[in-house]
């Protein structure tokens, strides 16, 4: 299933993605377990009048990019499990937003009142709409119009999420119980207080979006193959973890950063040798989740109330 989006009502601005697929929902023929992959930023779909607007090459603008996440993962629907991928790129939009998290200096008109303006990752750069790529290199040209922003809002963001609501609503429906896995991937960290950086950061929202014993499931998985695991330092869960992840109702989000040196090269995001054990790593992952006792969550949400 995709979404594909021809006049934005009420804006008379046509999409950028009017003759092709701004996301994807790739579903098994029957899902097995109450599982659904999400890997909203690893698009890379970079429509040319969004090229037009920007100040970068074609290289530089797609670092913001968790390259070939969507890959790594991809054999989930083969898995019997469904699988939400984006094509648009993150430097484009972030749907690991709030919708209207926008930079007021990035616009020539003057944003609603209703609109969030002041959130830290506005300060960074990284609002719905973002200034920046990494490294601090500014996206746009030029100062954009609302009617933008508000295209790719309601023509991408806002059908994005309803997917997505609808896939966890349909799953907790089905099984009970419902598990939503965030893919994401992140730059090589650095080294501190002669601690080795984590290979894996997890992220629950402190504890507060899924079970206790999924999350450990998780940890151990890749702590299995060798690598290190911290948990929601410096990624905690964005957006997305935080708005879906409801234990006490059945929906139990987690977000997975997993380091870039590990399967492609950071700055040509060419894949290396590594790229094949992490699909491998990914699937092992994936099978374990789907054997996991779903009845063990509808315990904890019991427990909950």
């Amino acid at each position: 299933m995709h979404f594909n989006d021809r006049a934005i009502k009420g804006l008379g601005v046509q999409s950028d993605y009017s003759d092709r697929p701004a996301f994807e929902t790739i579903r098994p023929r029957r899902q097995v377990a109450p599982i659904i992959v999400n890997s909203s930023h690893s698009g890379r779909d970079y429509p040319a009048r969004f090229l037009k607007l920007s100040r970068l090459n074609e290289m530089a603008i797609r670092q913001s990019e968790d390259a070939w996440v969507d890959e790594i993962f991809g054999r989930a629907p083969h898995m019997g499990l469904p699988l939400l991928r984006a094509n648009f790129p993150r430097a484009y939009l972030d749907v690991n937003r709030e919708p209207y998290e926008l930079d007021p200096k990035m616009f020539r008109d003057p944003l609603p009142e209703h609109f969030n303006t002041t959130s830290p990752r506005i300060a960074a750069g990284l609002g719905t709409i973002a200034r920046i790529v990494s490294e601090n290199r500014p996206i746009y040209r030029e100062r954009l119009a609302l009617e933008d922003a508000l295209m790719r809002i309601e023509g991408i963001y806002k059908p994005y999420h309803k997917t997505l609501q609808t896939l966890l609503s349909e799953t907790l429906g089905h099984f009970g119980v419902a598990v939503l896995v965030d893919c994401h991937s992140m730059p090589r960290l650095n080294r501190g207080n002669d601690r080795l950086a984590p290979d894996v950061v997890l992220g629950d929202r402190y504890g507060t979006t899924c079970a206790p014993v999924l999350i450990d499931t998780v940890e151990a998985v890749f702590a299995g193959a060798g690598l290190k695991v911290a948990r929601n330092r410096p990624y905690a869960g964005g957006h997305t973890t935080r708005a879906y992840g409801r234990p006490q109702y059945g929906i139990h989000a987690i977000q997975i950063e997993f380091s870039r040196h590990l399967y492609m090269h950071e700055l040509t995001l060419q894949k290396h040798q590594g790229f094949s054990a992490m699909q491998q790593l990914a699937e092992t992952l994936l099978g374990t989740l789907v054997r996991f006792d779903a009845v063990s969550l509808a315990r904890t949400q019991l427990a909950a109330e």
